[in-house]
């Protein structure tokens, strides 16, 4: 899984210690595979707990798709600002340019 966990070493990662990292990465990165690995891991509820938890690297789509269809948690009201971000960073108004 070092593909998914690429900012780490995966030989040096504690799976209890390392959590929050390992599931948001996987639930963002991973494919069917390594969701798969996560669940058998982790159990929903702890899944859950973790991704609640802000983590500011989520594009829209994939937040939108674990929160809803993944975690099933079309109900709940989560901040979007905490998770979703672009490759571009956060949007900011620009400052006027003065020539």
């Amino acid at each position: 899984m070092q593909w998914v966990l690429w900012s780490a070493d995966v030989e040096k990662l504690d799976k209890e210690k390392d959590k929050y990292y390992i599931i948001h990465q996987i639930l963002i990165y991973g494919g069917t595979e390594e969701l798969r690995w996560l669940f058998a891991n982790y159990s929903r509820e702890e899944i859950i707990k973790i991704f609640l938890q802000p983590y500011k690297n989520y594009p829209k789509k994939i937040f939108y798709f674990i929160k809803n269809f993944i975690l099933n948690l079309k109900n709940k009201k989560i901040d979007e600002d905490a998770y979703v971000t672009t490759i571009y960073g956060p949007i900011r108004p620009r400052a006027a340019r003065s020539f």
